[in-house]
């Protein structure tokens, strides 16, 4: 069986642990044979060869061996350098640091599990502190604890860092999340304002979900106080604030199925509260839904994106860079992970992208900044997630391989 085949496997597993999860029945070797469901994913797929062979690319069973990670493909600006920071990381996603130093990493389908790295004179010590969990994509540090967010639930570990190898027993936060696997993963941040936002995806490709979903919302820190901050908001799994003005800024997943090259995913900015930025009814602020969109102005009905970022990009993780090693244009700029599509026929980004707001609520420009991690329409690795560290250099998470890369800026 070779490593495509084992992936695949891997993921078919996986499906079957989340519907356990969900306390959904699975078919016993007894049982009578029932008709498949079709998985979420593909719900809306055109009936064709091509689409029908496209299917989500699964993290890779086990994670790549440091020697193996694809580091030397990695093409960064001139004088920057990226190395490999950690590896062994299975289906690293989520990167925060703790007040000593500690980078915590989540995972999501392939591993259900919370890590904690340390750095022990330049060399990294990985511990897992939680496992057998439910998509903990959403993490978060504050004050001492550790937030990991599931599709059920949020829950908090308290002075984490000072128990490392006996992690406390997880209290609980909030209880009351929908729990559905379509787009349920959680991105989890602490706002200026002292709140913690999250989000609560559609639970579909496309439909009209109601009242609960496809939204950002925040709550305070006891899970107290919920309210909506953003609706028509259909996946997004990366939100930073603006060191500036402390507003929030969101990258969202376009809907699948309407064409290759077709809607574009989008990275948008949110200046009031209740702000409705168009799903299910419009894509990318300016394309009208073919079912739903019917009788909408999406350019005067719906707060529109303020960058475009590809379609199907997978575009995830993002994050103002507040440090100061890089050179002096990338202060306060926003670095943007783009996963890389599965159902579209070419495969591109894979990368890192690097975009400058206007100082007018918009986007300037954007640019390449982390690239060569796609090679014969195959992707070497999937970067998720970024985090700035306290000497300004920046992780970069790879669910794909299991790994963290480091970037640091050495001068031209």
């Amino acid at each position: 069986m070779n490593v495509k085949q084992s992936a695949q496997r891997v993921w078919a597993w996986a499906a079957v642990a989340v519907a356990f999860a969900c306390g959904s029945s699975v078919a016993l070797a007894a049982d009578p044979p029932k008709q498949e469901e079709v998985p979420f994913w593909a719900v809306g797929m055109p009936k064709n060869t091509t689409a029908s062979k496209m299917a989500p690319v699964p993290a890779f069973p086990i994670p790549t061996a440091a020697d193996k990670l694809p580091v030397n493909k990695l093409k960064l600006p001139p004088g920057f350098k990226a190395e490999v920071w950690a590896s062994g990381i299975l289906d690293a996603r989520g990167l925060r640091q703790g007040d000593k130093g500690t980078v915590f990493v989540s995972s999501l389908f392939v591993a259900g599990k919370i890590y904690a790295v340390t750095d022990k004179g330049g060399k990294r010590e990985v511990r897992t502190i939680a496992e057998k969990l439910f998509l903990p994509n959403g993490i978060e540090f504050h004050k001492g604890s550790l937030y990991v967010a599931t599709p059920k639930d949020i829950t908090r570990y308290d002075n984490i860092e000072a128990n490392l190898d006996n992690p406390p027993k997880p209290v609980m936060v909030y209880d009351k999340l929908p729990g559905q696997v379509p787009h349920g993963w959680k991105f989890i941040k602490f706002g200026p304002d002292g709140k913690l936002y999250f989000n609560i995806g559609a639970p579909c490709n496309i439909c009209d979900p109601g009242e609960g979903f496809a939204t950002i919302n925040r709550m305070n820190a006891d899970g107290s106080g919920v309210e909506v901050v953003a609706k028509g908001v259909r996946n997004t799994v990366g939100f930073d604030f603006d060191p500036k003005d402390g507003s929030l800024w969101y990258t969202n997943n376009g809907r699948d199925w309407m064409s290759e090259d077709l809607p574009n995913d989008s990275l948008n900015h949110v200046t009031k509260i209740g702000q409705h930025f168009g799903f299910p009814y419009c894509h990318q602020g300016d394309m009208a839904d073919p079912e739903f969109g019917w009788g909408k102005d999406c350019r005067k009905d719906f707060t529109q994106p303020v960058l475009l970022t590809g379609p199907h990009a997978g575009t995830l993780g993002m994050r103002f860079y507040t440090g100061k090693q890089f050179p002096k244009k990338y202060r306060g700029a926003i670095f943007i992970a783009r996963h890389g599509p599965w159902n579209r026929t070419r495969k591109y980004a894979a990368d890192v992208i690097v975009a400058w707001p206007d100082g007018k609520g918009g986007i300037a420009k954007m640019e390449p900044f982390m690239t060569g991690l796609v090679e014969n329409n195959e992707y070497l690795g999937r970067p998720v997630d970024m985090l700035v560290m306290k000497d300004g250099s920046m992780l970069v998470s790879d669910d794909h391989n299991g790994a963290i890369y480091r970037i640091s800026y050495k001068g031209k």
